[in-house]
Order: C-alpha cells, then sequence, then structure tokens
C-alpha cells in the first residue's frame, strides 16, 4: 500500500436534530459568536434557532445575512465588518458552500489582516485564526470538511483558492432536517456538485489510499441517493446519505483536490453567471471521456465501466432537469478559446489525472457546446 500524509481537521457531529447542540458546542469555543448566514435562509427558521440555542447557552450572537452566491472579497470586508463590531471571538457559518467560503475569508482578514488576495494559495496566514463552526444546509461543496475559501476577486471575477489549515471549521454540525428546506433546484445542482467531487477527486493526481476511500463512500452514498432525493424531498434518511456523501467528498478534495472539470467551471461561472452546478454538470461526461484514456481502472471502480459512469453523470443531469449543452444556457461558440485559456490557468486543471493544454481544454468545451 502507497504511503500517504493526510490531517483530519476537525470534530463532526451527525444526526437528525443535532443542531441542538449548537449552543454546548459553541460554548466551549467561545462567548461572542458572529452568525454568518444568507438572507434566503430567513425563510426557513433555521438563524433563529440556531440564535435561540446559542442565546440559551450563554453566547452572544450577532448575524451577518450579506452572504451571496460565489461570495467576493468585497462582501467578505463586510463581513469582517460585522465581526469587529460584534467583537467576535468565535464565528459560525449557516448555511451552503458561500456561507462557509464567506466565514473562511472573514476569519482570513480579521485575524491576519490585508485583503484575500494576500492568501491565494495555502499557508500564507502566519497569526492564530478564531474557532469557527460550520453548520450545511446543502448537500454539495463539502467546504465543511476542507481548509480552502473559495474567493471571487470582485474586480476579475475570478475566483481565488486561499487555503490553510487554520481556517477550518473546529466542529461541523450535519444536521439532515436543514436540508429539507433546499429549493428543488438547489438540491439538484448542489448534489451534481458532489458528485462531481467524487469522481474527480477519486482520480487526481494527488489521490491516495484514504482520499479514495472518501470518494469511493461519497460516490456509492450520493449515486444511490440523487435521484430520490429530487423525488422525494423530504425523505430523512435519503437526505442523511446525501449530506454524508457530500462531506465525504469534501474529505477527499481535502486530501487529493479536482481538476479540469472545475477548472471549466469557473470560467462559465465568471462570464455567464451560470450557477456552478450546472456548468459542473454541463463539462463532466466530456472531462471523463477526455480522462478515461489513462484512468479507466479507477472510472470502472466506481461505476462498471466508462460509459456505464459517463451515462450515469448524464442521467443525473436530466433527472435534475438542467442543461446539456453550453450553448442552451447562452455560451457563444467564439468566447471558447478565451474560456479554455482562463481554464487553463486555474490551480485544479494542475491535479487532472491526464496531463492538459489549453488546447485540449478547448476541445472539452466545443464538445460541450
Amino acid at each position: 500500500m502507497p504511503p500517504f500524509d493526510v490531517t483530519p481537521l476537525g470534530r463532526l457531529i451527525f444526526g437528525s436534530g443535532s443542531l441542538s447542540q449548537l449552543g454546548e458546542v459553541a460554548a466551549r469555543l467561545g462567548r461572542r459568536a458572529l452568525l454568518v448566514s444568507d438572507p434566503g435562509l430567513n425563510s426557513t427558521g433555521h438563524p433563529d434557532r440556531a440564535r435561540c440555542f446559542l442565546e440559551a447557552a450563554g453566547v452572544a450572537v450577532s448575524v451577518f445575512n450579506g452572504v451571496k452566491e460565489n461570495p467576493t472579497d468585497a462582501v467578505v470586508k463586510l463581513g469582517v465588518q460585522a465581526a469587529a463590531e460584534h467583537k467576535a471571538d468565535l464565528l459560525i457559518a449557516l448555511g451552503g458552500g458561500s456561507a462557509m467560503d464567506c466565514t473562511k475569508g472573514i476569519n482570513f482578514l480579521f485575524t491576519n489582516g490585508g485583503k484575500m488576495a494576500d492568501y491565494r494559495g495555502h499557508d500564507k496566514a502566519t497569526k492564530s485564526m478564531l474557532p469557527s463552526i460550520g453548520i450545511p444546509t446543502t448537500t454539495g461543496t463539502g467546504s465543511e470538511a476542507q481548509s480552502y475559501a473559495l474567493i471571487t476577486d470582485a474586480s476579475t471575477h475570478m475566483k481565488m483558492a486561499c487555503g490553510d489549515k487554520k481556517v477550518a471549521f473546529r466542529v461541523s454540525i450535519l444536521d439532515p432536517e436543514l436540508t429539507i428546506s433546499q429549493p428543488a433546484f438547489v438540491s439538484a445542482v448542489t448534489g451534481i456538485d458532489a458528485i462531481s467531487h467524487a469522481v474527480e477527486s477519486f482520480v487526481s493526481r494527488k489521490a491516495n489510499t484514504f482520499s479514495r476511500m472518501c470518494a469511493q463512500q461519497a460516490w456509492a452514498l450520493l449515486s444511490q441517493n440523487f435521484e430520490h432525493t429530487l423525488k422525494n424531498p423530504r425523505d430523512i434518511q435519503a437526505r442523511s446519505n446525501m449530506q454524508l456523501g457530500a462531506y465525504f467528498a469534501g474529505m477527499s478534495i481535502e486530501a487529493s483536490m479536482l481538476g479540469v472539470c472545475h477548472s471549466c467551471a469557473n470560467p462559465l461561472t465568471a462570464h455567464y453567471s451560470i450557477t456552478h452546478g450546472v456548468a459542473i454538470g454541463l463539462m463532466l461526461p466530456h472531462v471523463i471521456r477526455f480522462n478515461s484514456h489513462i484512468v479507466t481502472r479507477d472510472y470502472e471502480t466506481l461505476g462498471g465501466s466508462v460509459d456505464q459512469l459517463v451515462e450515469a453523470c448524464k442521467r443525473f443531469v436530466q433527472v435534475a432537469q438542467l442543461p446539456t449543452r453550453l450553448r442552451d444556457v447562452g455560451v457563444h461558440e467564439g468566447i471558447l478559446p478565451l474560456l479554455a485559456h482562463e481554464a487553463n490557468e486555474q490551480w485544479t486543471a494542475r491535479f487532472n489525472p491526464r496531463d492538459v493544454t489549453e488546447s485540449d481544454i478547448l476541445a472539452l468545451y466545443q464538445s460541450a457546446w
């Protein structure tokens, strides 16, 4: 068995109703918490319930609900101001991947100063950071299991990956009951994203025994429950499996990284504001075909055969009623060379199992167009 070196990040609490443990957990970490969320969650009652649990445990709470999809460095700055005004000694993320990423971004700047671009890459923070808690309400990014924040540069619209073990959540609370409130579209696009995490991290250049174990378990949970969850959104067992699958996929990413599918997706979001999961679904079958020349056996381990894996991913997109061609979401054929250039600059492309060039990426876009 090949050697590997991984660092598990933090405590995991899983189970229906586990949000009720938030107060007890938070009180051990701090006394003044900034709860980071987004206004779309207000109608679900999740932020109010979280606040009640925290205040009952004697933790003073201030809510920052300015999070938007694909949070920018400008939004992070607003969160830092909120943390400073509250004199926060604890950060709590409640929401989807955007809330998780924004909370990590706030932690970087509140404790270490500077701007988000200063932390692009990994291990750029020199000072300690605040303890933090991640509570996902979607089943997609797996950000609660990772030490990276994806923050969009407001001036260039490109995503910056900022990583540091110190910014990882001290505790993650997975309560599948919170995911029932997801709109159908959110369930679809976050589920597709999680599935892609399992597939890409399983064959990443940095894949190892631990990451493959996590990715394979993630694929099993996600692939067997995705369609059922869309058709039966209140099935708590299916929701539980999806949430754990997304978490395991996030653990796999943390230990092994992703690939060119995510490199291709980010420019689509930057130029056309295409939802990340939609962009992933458009590109994943084509990336699997491209990589299959050198990781055939790995793909067979997941899907039975390369053809079966490709067809499964296509079926997930179709069942989710998401677009299947770039032209269907307004992408112009003439912009494909520019997209290919920008995708080739994305860091995840360097971890793709098959060497990939700008011309290769252009061919991928063309096949998806």
